[in-house]
């Protein structure tokens, strides 16, 4: 017996959808929109009429094809493994002892901030520290932190276009943070859930 395809709307995370779609994690736009082309031409109800199979892998297609059409223009992929590895790691440049006590007090400041959902105010500072420490990864990190924190926020205060907005410079800020990718893809699919892909 043949296994078909589960259909799961916008249920795909990332790595998922380039799986449908035949492609390696990580494959630009135009390859997505060139496999997209070629599969939807043999999977479409039309090429096999009565073949429930094929109609279900047409829609996961469907599906695959425009979560990445919506992420990827506005977001880097992180690097395959293979890719990371074959680059030498990037180290952010030596700090000055002013750097670091500057870099430490806003850490403290930006927790607070936080702690006390004052976002603005954590947004100011840490763009502020991003600006004057741009390689250090650590702050790269915090600003994409507190991008999230606020979507969220604008989530429950019924801002989505807003949300999405801080989402996705959230992604931006860390590129690499493959745990940040995978908790603002859930954002997403709350924003989806809620108010819909249109948003």
């Amino acid at each position: 017996m043949q296994s078909r395809p589960h259909v799961v709307p916008w249920g795909m995370n990332l790595e998922e959808c380039y799986r449908v779609l035949e492609l390696p994690q990580g494959a630009s736009l135009a390859q997505v929109k060139s496999a997209y082309r070629r599969l939807a031409r043999r999977y479409h109800p039309d090429v096999n009429p009565g073949d429930r199979t094929a109609h279900e892998k047409f829609i996961l297609l469907h599906q695959a094809y425009e979560k990445l059409v919506r992420v990827l223009p506005t977001l880097r992929v992180p690097p395959l493994q293979s890719e990371a590895q074959s680059c030498p790691p990037q180290t952010s440049p030596p700090l000055s002892a002013f750097e670091i006590q500057l870099k430490h007090a806003s850490y403290r400041q930006l927790q607070e901030f936080l702690k006390y959902r004052c976002y603005q105010r954590a947004i100011s500072l840490v763009e502020g520290l991003a600006s004057r420490l741009p390689q250090d990864a650590e702050v790269r990190q915090w600003q994409a932190i507190t991008y999230q924190c606020w979507a969220r926020q604008l989530i429950r205060d019924r801002q989505p276009q807003a949300a999405r907005e801080y989402l996705h410079r959230a992604l931006k800020a860390d590129p690499e943070n493959l745990t940040l990718w995978q908790e603002v893809e859930k954002d997403f699919r709350t924003l989806d859930r809620l108010y819909g892909k249109g948003i």
